[in-house]
């Protein structure tokens, strides 16, 4: 018998209820028309509901996150560095990172569907690896729930700050499976900052997920050596950059041509729409063939204290942002916090068909785009083919 049923749901592009029947291994067995006799060991009423493939949130730094706790106004400037030394200057007098904090907010984000996420931990000769050694225990503690892929993020310098590069290669040998980074060109040697981030990443095999904020030509250029650094390296869908900024100073011919540099060469692309800056070009980048995926970045934290973990209102404010009236483009970004986001995470990027792990999201709406824009809660959430959040019925 099935183990778990998710009965009488509508999947992607189609009009009528369909079955899901989820195997033992907690793979999708079978997708079949909706059949009100159909029994299984669990039953899920999926009826009047769309049935997602789980969400990926694909950019967050639980690390630095205040989710949870009493309200901490905030106190950092406009401007990047600033931000990044309001951190560095008040994480330990807010016991950053907090276990209570982080597991609040993926405790949210998993009610809200989200079965996978990626996120950004600080390390330096300061924090040292506190923060992944923290993350690391989360992630082995919510597994059943939600998986957790780790990115050793040099936030506070790179070749400015020695003993970094060091403590990079040691996350990566206690977990992490990423290696993360900032605009190359910031430390005066970019060369030598995509040298260090590469090199660690061919050494343990990881993948690369650099954070680009610099506008303009330098913004170009950076991006320019990304590429051909994976290019060269023979690392396709192993490299994705963060922001992007500088998209918004190129012209509509210039951003294509980029686009089409970064497909060929297997670069994808990770927005959250953040405040006012530049949204990457998403309709020209999918025509072009790049991956995108989506994420909040930071979520109630000293960086902002904007954020509720709900992947598909984070959806909502990037199609708003990129201007997208349409479904066709609306949808865009729901299958970027899903299909796209896995992807580039290193999964399957499969949508609900036969094989695919089972991790489901069952929103309650009459059409695809309605997710989007309604992001209504009432939502059950499946893991690897068990229920995690919303209601199970036995059948």
């Amino acid at each position: 018998m099935t183990e778990l049923l998710v009965r009488g749901g509508r999947v992607r592009g189609a009009s009528e209820p369909v079955d899901v029947g989820v195997d033992t291994g907690g793979r999708i067995a079978e997708v079949t028309p909706h059949d009100a006799n159909r029994e299984a060991k669990h039953v899920v009423d999926a009826t009047g509901c769309l049935v997602l493939p789980g969400m990926v949130e694909a950019h967050c730094h639980l690390d630095k996150t205040l989710f949870g706790r009493s309200w901490v106004p905030h106190s950092a400037g406009d401007a990047l560095a600033d931000r990044i030394r309001n951190v560095r200057n008040r994480r330990g007098e807010l016991g950053l990172p907090n276990r209570q904090s982080m597991e609040a907010l993926v405790n949210a984000m998993s009610g809200f569907g989200t079965t996978t996420l990626r996120t950004h931990t600080d390390v330096d000769p300061e924090v040292g690896l506190t923060g992944v050694h923290a993350v690391q225990e989360l992630a082995a503690d919510v597994a059943d729930r939600v998986t957790i892929q780790q990115v050793a993020f040099p936030q506070h310098g790179l070749l400015d700050l020695p003993g970094t590069a060091e403590l990079l290669a040691s996350a990566m040998e206690s977990g992490a499976s990423v290696v993360g980074g900032l605009d190359p060109a910031t430390e005066g040697d970019p060369v030598r900052y995509l040298d260090v981030i590469f090199g660690i990443a061919d050494r343990f095999g990881a993948m690369v997920d650099l954070h680009l904020h610099t506008h303009g030509s330098a913004g170009v250029d950076e991006l320019d050596q990304v590429i051909e650094r994976t290019s060269a390296l023979g690392m396709a869908g192993r490299v994705v950059v963060s922001h992007v900024y500088a998209f918004g100073d190129v012209d509509e011919s210039a951003a294509r041509h980029l686009a089409d540099r970064m497909a060929e060469a297997g670069v994808g692309v990770i927005t959250a729409a953040p405040y006012d800056f530049p949204v990457p070009p998403l309709r020209l980048l999918d025509d072009a063939g790049v991956v995108i995926g989506c994420g909040h970045d930071g979520i109630r934290d000293l960086w902002g204290p904007y954020g509720t973990g709900d992947l598909l209102d984070r959806a909502r404010h990037i199609a708003y942002r990129s201007r997208f009236r349409r479904d066709e483009d609306i949808l865009l970004v729901l299958d970027a916090a899903t299909l796209g986001g896995d992807r580039l995470l290193g999964g399957e990027g499969s949508a609900v068909v036969p094989g695919a792990v089972a991790d489901l999201v069952l929103v309650p709406v009459e059409a695809d785009a309605e997710a989007v824009i309604a992001a209504p809660l009432g939502r059950t959430v499946v893991k690897a083919g068990r229920v995690v959040a919303g209601s199970l019925t036995d059948g």
